[in-house]
């Protein structure tokens, strides 16, 4: 099983701390944020990684090396341009073409239950499948309304207060057909503005999987600090 880790973003919202540091690499709990995820890949089987660079990334690569430390294979794209969280993976469509294989955000941390995302696709007619975890506060985060079935209806990116009544956001975590790569063009794309909506526009089903895990969640200077302290 392979996994894509992104960690190309210059985490511009967090001020000058990201101008000595790559977001991922900030540490909690000791550890690097990006290191955190591959060791919840590793503990899941999935050894092959591939990581995604832009802002200080000889920070990132000198860190990890070619992932033997940590017992995993990692493969690197560098992007002179931003291509976003969904466009990043054209750097490894060759890789990526023949097996279902996770997306996860390398400046998240969490110890989501990756087998019940597994599962979720196998005994679905879908997609994609995208985690997510309960939060009283969704103003900084997307959110996605469900039927009774988990099948995802609609996606609000960072909704205004009273457009939803959804406290279950995106975890940053995605289990995707190879299919998927069909949806996404060249250039910047994001899949939570751009693939997911047009996914669901042409009636193409995605699913999610509910966890009341904690997702740790470092965008901005409010959110990392809260982090740190252990407060989600």
């Amino acid at each position: 099983m392979k996994a894509v880790i992104l960690a190309a973003g210059k985490g511009s919202r967090l001020g000058t701390l990201s101008n000595e540091i790559p977001k991922p690499m900030i540490k909690y709990n000791g550890k690097p944020l990006v290191e955190h995820n591959i060791l919840l890949c590793k503990k899941y089987g999935i050894k092959e990684i591939f990581i995604n660079t832009h802002h200080l990334a000889n920070v990132i690569t000198s860190y990890l090396g070619n992932g033997d430390k940590f017992g995993v294979k990692i493969n690197y794209s560098y992007e002179n341009k931003l291509l976003g969280t969904a466009g990043a993976l054209n750097n490894f469509r060759e890789y990526l073409s023949s097996e279902p294989f996770f997306v996860l955000y390398g400046d998240n941390v969490s110890n989501f239950p990756l087998e019940k995302i597994i599962d979720k696709f196998n005994t679905t007619n879908s997609i994609g499948v995208i985690a997510f975890h309960f939060r009283e506060d969704v103003s900084q985060s997307g959110v996605a309304e469900f039927d009774e079935h988990d099948k995802i209806i609609k996606f609000v990116e960072k909704p205004k207060e009273g457009e939803t009544e959804s406290k279950w956001v995106n975890a940053g975590i995605y289990f995707l057909s190879p299919k998927v790569l069909d949806f996404i063009p060249i250039g910047f794309s994001d899949f939570a503005k751009d693939i997911f909506p047009k996914l669901l526009r042409n009636q193409i089903p995605l699913y999610g999987v509910k966890q009341k895990e904690i997702v740790r969640a470092f965008d901005t200077p409010e959110m990392l600090a809260k982090s740190l302290r252990g407060i989600q």
